[in-house]
């Protein structure tokens, strides 16, 4: 018989005493340990079973868990005797920052705040042990919501140095999603305020802390060691291109196999390959996202579990911000292309930017994925979306690049559904743009594409395009990215290709002949020193059509010439004329 599946249970306890399903990763436990490292740092996506592993880790080690082997009886790691008397053994700070979420720099040392507090609740137990002095007591005691900025720095070294009194041993410290203040900060711009007062806890917790034996970090993203690991120098760095721990978080191909079959679903294997695997943690291929496969199992049936699990927002960001280039790689990563690129695996924070926002202008620290090549794609393989399949040293450079993918057809969908709110405000006319160009009434176009880039072109743009005036490039390389997913099932939508004598800027080439008319547009902004209208703009784009003999393209895959239709767009900031 099955086991009953726990769908977000991340309680290790909870689901050992319940026999819930859990996939034994308990080898972790004996890696890390044998290992050694003082600080460990472990990035991998959202949704990787980080805070039941640290969970895991804290149930075995903690003093709390003292006399409660049974939570691991019949698992990988009871099998040796000196792990079994290593059980329950050590004074374990456990902590996580995944709720520490503000749109402020205060709420967010707020929710730092509570969360110590909470935690020196927790251990209140060695307040009044014979190990404390009268100093040491004031101190635990004004650990609270509203303590200064300086005892809440201070506040895990001190907790650290009462525990490892009132034990007789050294502690471990185990922190879970310790980016998401950061992340957060990243998003609502106040990065550089938060850094220092980050920085200063992690110095006085991890490394000036001679009452610490061990410790673990998780989180997504590595953050650059220059922003807050700075004083760091103790730290074990495991990424998803490192070889340490690549099968202790996600499923591997056996693991979820062994399940299906557990489940009498193994005629799905086929079908849950081609939509959840993908995923590569240094040489280990084939592994799977739990939180979809918890959920197939469950359901029964495939869907975006993983991918329509939390806000994908900032990725939408950095892709929506970003260039012409970055679009165009995005869409070529869609239609099944490769993407080689350098890779830097710290998060570099830095610039400020300024962006519109519908009631205010907002400042956002845009760090440098905009600006340092291959960081945005570096953000993507951090988070999940893209997979390496291949790494190569170049001898010459003495680098590595990496050959990336999308990781799967679920995250395919995640993009799609990305694109497609791009456009999908009740006051965003995307829709009827679609049936008009379809149906050929250029009139209902301009209507409607003047909507559109009036409530949607600033959210492309951002302070330093307009200086270059590449905001309408930024525009309609997004709105081609829409385009391939609103039409999707009758068109393949390409940009930017050799076709004639030039490069056209989009073509829809119909997928089924004599149906659909083949169109091919282009998109030009108006030079005042050239043009004295957009009427004149857009004969300037419509005669380069014909110049450069776009059409030649769709003539050579068999579409008959006087059906190809050719659209020119005028652009003057968001003035749009179609013709």
């Amino acid at each position: 018989m099955c086991r009953t599946i726990s769908i977000g249970a991340q309680s290790f306890e909870f689901i050992r005493k319940n026999d819930y399903f859990l996939i034994d990763k308990t080898d972790f436990i004996r890696e890390w340990w044998e290992n050694g490292d003082a600080v460990t740092l472990i990035t991998r996506p959202r949704r990787f079973g980080k805070t039941l592993n640290l969970d895991m880790m804290n149930c075995f080690f903690s003093k709390k868990y003292e006399d409660r082997g049974e939570l691991f009886e019949g698992l990988s790691i009871w099998e040796e005797e000196k792990y079994r008397k290593l059980q329950g053994s050590y004074p374990v700070i456990f902590l996580s920052f995944a709720n520490i979420k503000g749109a402020t720099l205060r709420e967010t040392k707020q929710g730092i705040k509570y969360m110590l507090e909470k935690l020196y609740g927790v251990h209140r137990y060695v307040r009044d042990g014979e190990e404390m002095t009268e100093r040491d007591r004031l101190f635990f005691d004004s650990v609270t919501s509203d303590m200064t900025d300086d005892v809440a720095v201070l506040a895990l070294h001190y907790l650290s140095d009462y525990m490892s009194r009132y034990y007789g041993q050294k502690v471990l410290i185990f922190l879970d999603e310790y980016d998401t203040p950061l992340q957060e900060a990243y998003v609502y711009g106040y990065w550089k305020e938060l850094v220092q007062y980050i920085r200063s806890m992690f110095n006085s917790t991890f490394k000036t802390n001679p009452y610490m034996e061990r410790s673990i970090m998780t989180g997504i993203t590595r953050v650059s060691k220059e922003s807050i690991f700075s004083d760091l120098n103790n730290l074990e760095v495991v990424t998803t291109t490192s070889e340490k721990y690549a099968e202790c978080f996600g499923f591997t191909e056996k693991e979820v196999f062994e399940a299906l079959k557990e489940f009498s679903m193994s005629e799905d294997e086929e079908q849950v390959k081609s939509w959840y695997d993908g995923f590569t943690f240094g040489n280990k291929r084939d592994i799977y996202n739990p939180w979809s496969i918890i959920n197939f199992l469950d359901k029964r049936k495939v869907g975006a579990y993983w991918a329509n699990s939390s806000s994908n927002s900032l990725v939408g960001l950095l892709i929506r911000q970003g260039n012409a280039e970055t679009k165009m790689i995005v869409e070529n990563l869609l239609k099944g292309g490769v993407l080689e690129t350098e890779i830097d695996e710290e998060i570099p924070f830095g610039y400020t930017l300024m962006r519109k926002n519908m009631r205010r202008k907002e400042e956002i620290i845009f760090d440098q994925l905009q600006k340092k090549y291959g960081a945005v794609w570096s953000l993507l393989l951090a988070s999940g979306y893209l997979k390496v399949i291949e790494k190569n040293f170049s001898q010459e450079t003495r680098r590595y690049t990496y050959r990336l993918e999308l990781t799967n057809w679920e995250v395919e969908l995640m993009f799609e559904g990305m694109f497609r709110d791009w456009f999908s405000g009740e006051d965003v006319p995307y829709n009827d743009f679609i049936k008009a160009l379809l149906l050929g009434d250029v009139e209902a176009m301009n209507e409607f594409m003047n909507d559109i880039a009036l409530t949607t072109f600033s959210s492309f743009d951002i302070a330093e395009s307009a200086a270059r005036n590449d905001a309408p490039e930024r525009f309609y390389h997004g709105f081609v990215l829409g385009l391939m997913v609103e039409l999707k099932g009758s068109y393949e939508v390409t940009s930017n290709r050799e076709s004639g004598f030039g490069r056209y800027d989009i073509m829809l080439i119909p997928r089924k002949m004599g149906k659909l008319d083949p169109m091919v547009i282009e998109f030009k902004v108006r030079k005042p020193r050239k043009e004295v209208s957009l009427e004149e703009t857009v004969a300037s784009a419509l005669q380069q059509i014909e110049e450069k003999n776009y059409d030649a393209a769709l003539v050579e895959r068999g579409f008959e010439k006087e059906r190809i239709r050719h659209y020119g767009f005028a652009f003057e900031g968001k003035r749009v004329l179609i013709g």
